[in-house]
């Protein structure tokens, strides 16, 4: 009787060089032999070849990313000449000096447009934040855009801190 060889014996020639390692495991596949590769077709992904150029984009694309970006601009232009237009009163606070438990100087800057006037509420605050002194300081008008006050506010306790509540166009 007859018996198959055993696989794992080697048949033939005992002289036949050991296979390599790349014809035991296979050689590094090319695009050519990859799953879904036709052959003679490059492969896209092969190595050094990692960047494929993009399709150009059409004229009415072009026309319209032109189209976009335009109107990006625009808006963004339309808001910030409303929000000046919005507010056109700004204000720092630059510091402040506690003279004593009854007084505090506050110094701060205003912005608004030449010639104009606003008034500015500046308040003293505890260390509880509760207000403990208020004023209300008239301001321009000015031919300069941006000035610089100091107030002096009683207090009816020790202030730690002055600062600018707000300040509106009059």
């Amino acid at each position: 009787m007859m018996t198959d060889p055993d696989p794992a014996v080697p048949t033939g020639s005992s002289n036949a060089p050991a296979p390599s390692l790349a014809e035991r495991y296979g050689r590094a596949r090319t695009g050519s032999h990859k799953p879904g590769g036709l052959p003679g077709q490059d492969d896209p992904w092969e190595e050094g070849d990692d960047i494929r150029p993009r399709p150009k984009l059409s004229v009415g694309a072009r026309i319209a990313v032109a189209v976009a970006l335009a109107a990006g601009v625009a808006t963004a232009a339309w808001f910030t000449i409303v929000d000046t237009q919005r507010d056109p009163v700004t204000y720092a606070d630059v510091g402040f000096s506690v003279v004593s438990p009854e007084q505090v100087d506050v110094t701060f800057d205003v912005s608004m447009p030449p010639g104009t006037e606003a008034v500015c509420t500046v308040t003293a605050l505890s260390q509880s934040f509760a207000e403990v002194g208020a004023v209300d300081v008239e301001v321009g008008p000015d031919d300069s855009r941006t000035t610089r006050h100091t107030v002096t506010i009683a207090t009816t306790e020790l202030a730690t801190t002055g600062v600018v509540d707000h300040c509106d166009l009059r």
